[in-house]
């Protein structure tokens, strides 16, 4: 499968765009469009390339990385999908915009497919498979694809550096556990493409970052 990466100015967060070119199927990960320009960007990368979308999965639900749900599944029919520990989160998205400070109406998240450790969800002949990640938040995933070697780690793991975890539902040990078992197993060269920043592998993160060791 492709991947389209857009950086958007909500903290820049990262939004990916994961597509099997054969059959134009696509997801979007975690949409965080909060402005026009924004939406416009993503509504013209999915028209332009002729994509159908198939699939709004959030990594976790704090508002940057899912603030463009309702806006994407209004334009573009797709089940949300998100581990349903995450849920409390996101009832909360209007909460969470005044603790950050964002004058933004924002609707509540709901998830019409829950995810589970393990899950397998097809972009047309493509697969990621679900990795929970619990400690950033107590939903967080990742989403892994074997077959081209590549990672969206969400806001577990970053280049030279981990997820806070002083948020609701955040715990720094879990963290850790999460990164170590599930994640630094992948094989080295596997791409990480994380919430913010740039991208990374699981190989130089096991070796350098120095929250790990």
């Amino acid at each position: 499968m492709k991947i389209a990466r857009f950086e958007f100015s909500l903290f820049g967060i990262n939004t990916y765009a994961v597509f099997d070119p054969a059959t134009r199927e696509c997801a979007i990960i975690d949409p965080g469009m909060s402005s026009e320009p924004e939406r416009k960007a993503i509504e013209h990368f999915i028209t332009d390339n002729g994509l159908t979308l198939t699939h709004i999965i959030n990594t976790h639900l704090h508002i940057d990385h899912a603030i463009g749900n309702s806006w994407l599944k209004s334009h573009f029919p797709a089940p949300v999908e998100a581990h349903e520990a995450d849920l409390p989160l996101g009832s909360r998205m209007m909460e969470q915009a005044a603790m950050f400070g964002i004058p933004i109406d924002t609707e509540a998240v709901v998830i019409d497919r829950p995810l589970h450790n393990g899950d397998s969800i097809k972009i047309g002949h493509g697969t990621l498979e679900v990795i929970h990640v619990p400690g950033h938040s107590k939903g967080s995933i990742a989403l892994y694809d074997k077959a081209d070697g590549f990672l969206i780690s969400g806001d577990a793991l970053f280049a030279g550096s981990v997820g806070r975890t002083d948020l609701p539902g955040g715990n720094g040990s879990q963290l850790i556990d999460s990164i170590t078992t599930r994640l630094l197993t992948l094989p080295p060269d596997t791409v990480v493409y994380p919430g913010h920043g740039p991208a990374t592998t699981i190989g130089h993160e096991a070796a350098t970052n120095p929250f790990l060791h």
